[in-house]
């Protein structure tokens, strides 16, 4: 079972990943095709602002610290 806080910590980590992706120096050698992806997907990933205000609204779902 996952908890709020590990989802919304894995959210946060998946965004981060998809931005190395686009960074060749961080990840050398990933095909061009890859990274476009990367940058579609991330045009469209919630930023650290809407993601705190999802876990105002919705705690049981996406929760910052442990509990």
């Amino acid at each position: 079972m996952t908890l709020p806080y590990e989802r919304f910590r894995a959210v946060k980590s998946a965004r981060e990943f998809l931005g190395d992706l686009l960074d060749p120096r961080k990840t050398p050698r990933v095909p061009k095709d890859v990274r476009r992806q990367a940058l579609f997907v991330l045009r469209h990933y919630p930023m650290d602002y809407e993601m705190e205000h999802v876990a105002d609204l919705v705690p049981e779902l996406f929760s910052r610290k442990l509990k």
